[in-house]
């Protein structure tokens, strides 16, 4: 956990915001440079040396991420864009084509837009009912709330591993198993989760998994959708071009790749994945386990300082990630966030791309920090000092 191998914290500045993305290490940095700079042709479509690195390359970023999730079959793991496109391509590729209307589909509302907005989409145009899962006291999702939303018409359940403000772990393999025993798919929106902790998709029994790199040490513009291969194969192809089709002749003679390749129509972010792969092997060298275990450390140091300040409100005071969401008494969020820029804090504020939470929390708006495990008690030290003086924050705001 050497925070000598970011560059971007030799910079004077203490960065908090790792729930939006994530640091580079220089070895990920270098990996996609050397793409560029020795081998840098397109990925399955030369037959020559460079583009056969190339492809061992990509494919070995491929195996990693097999490895990392401990996938059954190499062919149910796809490169995306991120998250986004993944739990838009399973709504758009899979669920579109599947739910009737009435059928139910269950969330919470404390999901991201991403692992919202596309299920909203599929009721305007098929007629199938969204519901939430009511949430307890802490704002968790707990077996018997989800077991009291089922009904008959359940079809699928839609939930983040960790949610990105309230930043609780949900219990997913129960989950999984309760949805199985009455037929309901179970989709996971792993992009707060798998950076940090271990994601095992057979043990889960998920059905689809969507994650990003950029939240794991990775470049911006590649993730990944895992789904179980008889799923996958009856995922229609969001985008149709180069590289996913065997041949067409007429507009009913058209023959596609076997997966994952049918679902990568186009040049994939080639530097994206390698640089993934990277991340990944930089990851398992520390130890999903110790990363956990340090960002549970770094979070019940600030929560036992933040507790201590008469004018913080945090809202998510219990919670096993590295997320806390709080606010200043009387001001505005990003008021504070600006506050805490002048000392070249980095967190983040406003509604984190989760509007549906303040029907859970009553709260418009909030500062969050998430931290890593490259982050110290010494940044916490120095955040908790400067929010600590009300009058100073707004002193400075003037």
């Amino acid at each position: 956990m050497k925070t000598e191998d970011f560059p971007m914290l030799k910079q004077d500045i203490i960065y908090l915001d790792n729930g939006a993305t994530t640091l580079k290490p220089q070895v990920v940095i270098d990996k996609m440079t050397e793409y560029y700079e020795k081998y840098s042709a397109n990925a399955h479509r030369g037959d020559y040396d460079i583009s056969y690195k190339v492809d061992m390359e990509f494919e070995n970023a491929r195996d990693l991420v097999v490895n990392f999730i401990n996938v059954r079959e190499k062919e149910e793991v796809v490169f995306t864009s991120g998250a986004t496109e993944s739990l838009n391509m399973i709504a758009t590729g899979f669920f579109a084509n599947l739910l009737e209307p009435g059928d139910e589909i269950l969330i919470t509302t404390t999901e991201h837009a991403s692992n919202v907005m596309p299920w909203f989409r599929l009721v305007n145009d098929c007629g199938c009912v969204l519901k939430f899962i009511p949430l307890d006291d802490n704002l968790h999702v707990t077996i018997d709330n989800v077991k009291k939303s089922i009904t008959p018409r359940t079809k699928l359940i839609a939930l983040a591993q960790i949610t990105n403000v309230i930043g609780d772990v949900r219990p997913i393999k129960e989950i999984c198993k309760l949805a199985h025993e009455n037929d309901i798919f179970v989709v996971v929106d792993g992009a707060q989760s798998v950076p940090h902790m271990k994601v095992d998709v057979q043990d889960l029994d998920v059905d689809f998994l969507a994650f990003s790199g950029h939240k794991m040490l990775g470049p911006t513009g590649i993730g990944i959708l895992y789904g179980k291969k008889e799923l996958l194969e009856s995922l229609e192809p969001i985008n149709l071009g180069g590289g996913m089709n065997e041949s067409f002749d007429s507009p009913s003679e058209m023959y596609l790749k076997e997966l994952p390749t049918r679902l990568e129509a186009g040049t994939p972010n080639i530097a994206g994945a390698i640089g993934l792969g990277a991340a990944i092997e930089y990851i398992n060298k520390i130890g999903l386990d110790k990363i956990h275990e340090r960002e549970v450390h770094l979070r019940e140091y600030l929560i036992d300082k933040l507790v201590r300040i008469p004018h913080i409100d945090i809202i998510n005071l219990e919670a096993d990630s590295g997320i806390v969401a709080f606010n200043v008494d009387g001001i505005f969020s990003q008021d504070v966030a600006y506050y805490l820029n002048k000392y070249n804090i980095c967190v983040r504020a406003g509604n984190h791309c989760a509007k549906l939470v303040k029907n859970a929390t009553g709260v418009t708006n909030s500062l969050r920090v998430s931290l890593y495990f490259y982050n110290t008690e010494r940044e916490i030290d120095e955040l908790v000092e400067l929010l600590g003086d009300k009058d100073k924050i707004i002193r400075e705001m003037i």
